[in-house]
């Protein structure tokens, strides 16, 4: 050591961040806002599930922020993809979904925390840093909710879509709602229109529905509300 002179000392490694969402600029403000952060970093990007996979085999970020409207694709099944191979990988969910209904699904499927696009440029840098410290983010009202419907007393069986339908019965019931026919659906789900007609059968008969037109009907009205 030269006389004088105190040994420096190296500068902790950013943590690295993976942006996954459609919309360009969603990831440009999302990226904005993190570089500016001294112990954080964007490593890469992506705006569908296909492309999200490979850049994090590339990268390995310590963190993958995704949507779960992605282009072409469905960021609940990215979630349980990255969540299988790179099970070290955190997960933050961004999104304009309703929070009520993803949340809890987000979570089961591997991810660490949920914030809607509403409130992410005020708590978005929280968000990140409590996840990245390996806790889970919810704003209060949902973690109240959450621990709540926990420690409950038993009740009969909720009737609403939400809490019955299964995670890819829910995407087709609301896309149903949004507009989307089958052919659009499977698209968009990567599924054949065979498989989203099985589904539609299912969703039918969970919600006990006799007709086509009645799913219809409902999923429009359900859209509205959520």
């Amino acid at each position: 050591m030269v006389p004088g002179k105190k040994a420096s000392r190296a500068a902790p490694a950013r943590r690295r961040i993976l942006l996954v969402d459609d919309h360009p600029l969603v990831r440009e403000r999302l990226a904005e806002i993190i570089r500016r952060e001294p112990d954080l970093a964007v490593c890469g990007e992506a705006e569908d599930r296909h492309l999200a996979l490979e850049t994090v085999e590339a990268t390995r970020p310590d963190l993958v922020i995704v949507d779960l409207t992605l282009k072409n694709s469905d960021g609940l099944e990215l979630i349980k993809d990255i969540h299988a191979r790179w099970p070290g990988c955190q997960m933050l969910v961004v999104s304009m979904h309703d929070e009520s209904l993803y949340a809890e699904r987000v979570l089961r499927a591997g991810a660490r925390g949920y914030i809607t696009k509403q409130e992410a440029t005020r708590n978005i840098l929280r968000s990140i840093r409590r996840v990245l410290q390996g806790h889970i983010y919810l704003n209060e009202a949902m973690s109240t909710q959450i621990l709540a419907r926990l420690t409950a007393a038993p009740k009969a069986p909720a009737a609403t879509p939400a809490d019955l339908l299964a995670d890819r019965e829910l995407q087709v019931f609301e896309l149903t709602g949004r507009g989307l026919n089958t052919r659009q659906i499977a698209v968009r789900l990567h599924l054949s229109p065979k498989t989203v007609e099985t589904y539609r059968a299912r969703i039918r008969e969970k919600l006990q529905l006799n007709r086509p037109d009645d799913l219809l009907q409902l999923a429009i009205a359900w859209a509205h509300r959520h």
